[in-house]
Formats: C-alpha cells, sequence, structure tokens
C-alpha cells in the first residue's frame, strides 16, 4: 500500500484477545503534527476566522485532537477557542439491551454550541455510526449554527451518508485492517498504524 509510509517491521501482538500483525506505520509523530497545523489552518480559512468556532472531541481520542487544535488556532488567530468533550457511550445504537445499562457522564462541553460553528473530532471515520451518534448527542445541548466533521484518518467502508470536511489522511483498507491511532495523552506513544488479524 503506498500510503504506508515509514514502515516498522512485522510484528504481532496481543490485543483484546485477538492476534494483531501491524503491517505498517503509516504516520509518525511528526506527521501528525504536521497534518494538525495544516488542519488548524484549513479551520481558520474556511470559517472566516475562529470567533464563532466551538472544538468538540469525542471521547476518547477525538478529545486530546480538539484540546490540540484548540491550542494551534488560538496561537494563528491569537483568541481563545472555546473546547468540549461529548461521551456518547449512552447513545450508540450497537449496545447491548441485556447488560447493564451504561452510565452516562455528565457533558464536559463547558460552552453553548447554539448558532456556534461546531467542529466535531474524531480520530477514525469508519462506517458513520460513532458520528451518527454523536450528532444525536450534540444537538441535546442546542442547536448550532453549522456541525463539521474533522478526523485525523478516514479508512472508509461508510454505512452511513456521513463525510469529513476536513480530513488528515484518507487511508483506503479491507475489512479485516484496522487503523490504530495512538496519541501521547492516552497511551503514551505517538503515531498511527495499520493492523491486520493475523492468520
Amino acid at each position: 500500500m503506498s500510503e504506508t509510509t515509514n514502515a516498522t517491521p512485522e510484528t504481532t501482538t496481543t490485543l483484546k484477545n485477538s492476534k494483531l500483525r501491524v503491517k505498517g506505520r503509516l504516520m509518525s509523530a511528526s506527521e501528525i503534527e504536521r497534518t494538525l497545523v495544516r488542519l488548524a489552518h484549513e479551520i481558520v480559512e474556511r470559517n472566516n476566522g475562529a470567533a464563532n468556532v466551538g472544538l468538540v472531541g469525542i471521547k476518547r481520542r477525538g478529545v486530546p485532537l480538539a484540546e490540540r487544535l484548540g491550542k494551534l488556532i488560538s496561537t494563528i488567530e491569537k483568541q481563545s477557542v472555546d473546547t468540549g468533550v461529548l461521551d456518547i457511550s449512552f447513545y450508540r445504537d450497537d449496545l447491548s439491551t441485556r447488560d447493564v445499562r451504561p452510565v452516562v457522564e455528565r457533558s464536559e462541553l463547558g460552552f453553548d454550541v447554539t448558532g456556534r460553528d461546531i467542529i466535531l473530532m474524531d480520530d477514525v471515520l469508519y462506517t458513520g455510526r460513532t458520528i451518527r451518534a454523536a450528532m444525536d448527542a450534540l444537538f441535546d445541548h442546542g442547536r448550532p449554527k453549522s456541525v463539521q466533521l474533522l478526523v485525523l484518518i478516514d479508512r472508509g467502508h461508510r454505512e452511513l451518508p456521513i463525510e469529513a470536511k476536513y480530513i488528515g489522511r484518507t487511508i483506503p483498507t479491507s475489512r479485516r485492517e484496522i487503523i490504530e491511532v495512538k496519541l501521547r495523552e492516552i497511551d503514551d506513544d505517538e503515531q498511527v498504524l495499520l493492523v491486520e488479524l493475523a492468520e
């Protein structure tokens, strides 16, 4: 695959009782940082500044992306940008109803979304179900002027008509492949890996 740059030697690791084989590294820490700088400039350009912009990260890895982009945009625009967190575990449509009902975390949005240009952020866009659930949760907090989607990686295989306005990188994948985004704030590591279920 041509997108597999800075490939690392193939290794096999065990994750959640499944054997996964690392096929290659798609992005290094410096590539992630450069991509976020580019995305910050795109947000400012497409929204004519950042005065009306609010950044909302989807737990888990969308949160550090929103925080980092908030700092970058604040540096570009010389003004702070509202940043919040959205926990959508309650809104997922694939949770088992036989088990204990998931606990809904109190919202950490911290700002009013009504009338704002909201940039919703996640690490990987796949089927679109997480984003649909996030939009349901977001609209419980108010009515934004617009909702734009930003993802670090778009891997395809959409099940819903959801597309990102801001994309770090598009990586065509098979359904057997998995994109693993590792961010220092959560994983104490910084890279994007392409992994596959080992035979």
